[in-house]
């Protein structure tokens, strides 16, 4: 909480970097809608194939794995019987995605939450969705058996203070948005490593916070791009800027920003990934038409053109134009009047009524 509660009494000095990050990310938000409204039969694959990404990822950071051979009984079918541990948590993990994916906007950032989705994650630790009850610090393994502290994390006794604080710093700041959000999302997650609030299972927490407060924010690339792939392809620069971030945090005299700029840096990655693998997908013959058209049938009451333009952003004039005329025809909407004041609605008759 040590970020959170420097940025809630000094408002911090944006670095040029972050600045620039958050810049592309607000424009790539903006496209995200325009894909998402534009291509809806491109995005199912995206969706299933993160979601398979992120489980096997974000596991691996950690050194779970599983055989890829049995990727398809764990995490696409519901085999009732798994072989081992690593399956339960890799299994566990792709179910916490599914809560967030499936009921982001009745989860709040809470520590209700925060322990529900530990829970999940690692469904087979004794401890599951509890607090640590013994200090634990974040010990770094050499190849040669050497190790040493990296960081002393908040003791056991101090932990359910610290999250109670973190959780209220981060309603507090986002309602007053004196701090950028996504700045925010960085700050929160940076504190929540730093306290290390379980035994075991902190970063798949945190990672899965990162996805759940992205979507508060309208964020949702993480639904079609896996962060979690993306985190392990840059793992070393992880662990390098939690490493530079989390010097002097106990006391406040940290430097937050490698890490946030880390963030900031995969969110964007994402953003760009998105983009680049929605413009590639093959797109169905007769999408755009279907698209169009279910927008067309969930109209209720009397509807101009200009409302079919606005929910088909990308879709020509021309075209829409062309599928009213084709459904008049099939007596299937009629009209009233002409140009731009035209009223089109559905005839109930022909059951187009909106489902």
């Amino acid at each position: 909480m040590m970020t959170l509660r420097r940025f809630g009494t000094t408002l911090p000095s944006i670095p040029t970097a972050a600045a620039w990050a958050l810049t592309d990310l607000a424009e790539a938000r903006g496209k995200q809608e325009l894909f998402t409204k534009q291509s809806p039969q491109k995005l199912k694959a995206l969706r299933e194939h993160a979601m398979i990404e992120s489980a096997i990822a974000s596991n691996r950071i950690e050194g779970i794995t599983i055989d890829q051979d049995r990727v398809p009984a764990v995490l696409i079918g519901n085999a009732p019987l798994l072989r081992d541990r690593n399956e339960l948590e890799v299994r566990g993990y792709r179910d916490a995605l599914k809560m967030i994916h499936e009921k982001a906007k009745q989860l709040t950032i809470s520590e209700e939450t925060i322990l529900k989705l530990h829970a999940l994650c690692c469904p087979e630790a004794w401890d599951s969705g509890r607090y640590k009850e013994k200090d634990v610090d974040i010990i770094e393994t050499f190849a040669d058996g050497r190790s040493r502290i990296r960081f002393q994390s908040i003791s056991a006794a101090q932990t359910p203070g610290a999250m109670r604080e973190l959780v209220a710093l981060w309603q507090d700041q986002l309602l007053h948005r004196q701090v950028p959000p996504l700045v925010l999302i960085a700050a929160f997650n940076l504190d929540f490593l730093c306290i290390h609030p379980f035994r075991d299972g902190n970063g798949r927490a945190s990672r899965l916070m990162l996805l759940l407060q992205c979507y508060h924010l309208g964020l949702e690339v993480g639904r079609y791009i896996s962060l979690e792939r993306l985190i392990e392809e840059n793992k070393e620069r992880y662990y390098e800027t939690l490493e530079q971030s989390s010097q002097g945090w106990h006391q406040g005299r940290h430097d937050p920003w490698p890490y946030i700029n880390y963030v900031l840096f995969i969110l964007k990655s994402a953003c760009k990934e998105f983009e680049r693998r929605v413009g590639q997908t093959k797109e169905s013959k007769g999408a755009k038409a279907e698209f169009v058209i279910e927008a067309i049938r969930r109209q209720i009451g009397d509807f101009r053109l200009s409302d079919i333009e606005r929910e088909c952003p990308g879709v020509s004039r021309e075209w829409i134009r062309v599928l009213l005329a084709d459904m008049k025809a099939r007596s299937e909407v009629t009209c009233r009047g002409r140009g731009p004041a035209a009223r089109w609605r559905i005839n109930p008759n022909k059951g187009t009524t909106p489902k």
